[in-house]
């Protein structure tokens, strides 16, 4: 791994029960729409910074330093939604997010009583939806996962790991 993907790119395999026979089935990284105000951030933050050499020479260091500053907080932005990672493994899903300071919250299959997929008009059109985690303790950190690719395929990849795991009961064929 580079020194950029060290900084730019959560390390999801370290997190992994490797011993266990634990297997990533899916990770899944923020839809492109996620992105979206951080790139009307620097849109309006090269906008600012175009309007500088326009501008009182004597006055310049305002637009200058809030151009650099709108850049760099919508650098932030991208890089936040950059790091936060939903995984899917054999045995549990798990969602790791932070750039400075990381959070992992972590639950097993036996778990997850009820997945909601929640897309909304543009989640529909664009493709993206969010998921609502039910469980025995309501209040956990992987409630809520905003801007997921594909929900429907990752809500069915869900189901067959949780289905083959044994943890529904056996499938009645008729």
């Amino acid at each position: 791994m580079g020194l950029l993907a060290s900084v730019t790119e959560p390390d999801i395999r370290r997190h992994l029960l490797r011993d266990e026979g634990e297997v990533i089935v899916d990770e899944v990284r923020k839809h492109w729409v996620a992105y979206v105000r951080a790139v009307l951030e620097l849109v309006l933050g090269l906008a600012i910074l175009v309007s500088v050499p326009f501008l009182d020479p004597d006055l310049a260091w305002l637009p200058l330093l809030l151009g650099f500053g709108v850049l760099a907080h919508a650098g932030w932005k991208a890089l936040h939604a950059r790091m936060d990672r939903f995984v899917i493994t054999n045995m549990r899903v798990f969602r790791l997010h932070g750039v400075l300071a990381q959070q992992l919250a972590t639950m097993p299959l036996s778990r997850i009583l009820d997945i909601t997929v929640a897309k909304p008009l543009t989640g529909r059109v664009l493709g993206y939806g969010h998921f609502i985690f039910e469980s025995a303790a309501q209040e956990q950190g992987l409630r809520d996962i905003r801007f997921v690719g594909r929900p429907d395929d990752r809500d069915l990849a869900i189901q067959r790991v949780v289905q083959r795991s044994g943890l529904r009961g056996p499938r009645v064929v008729n």
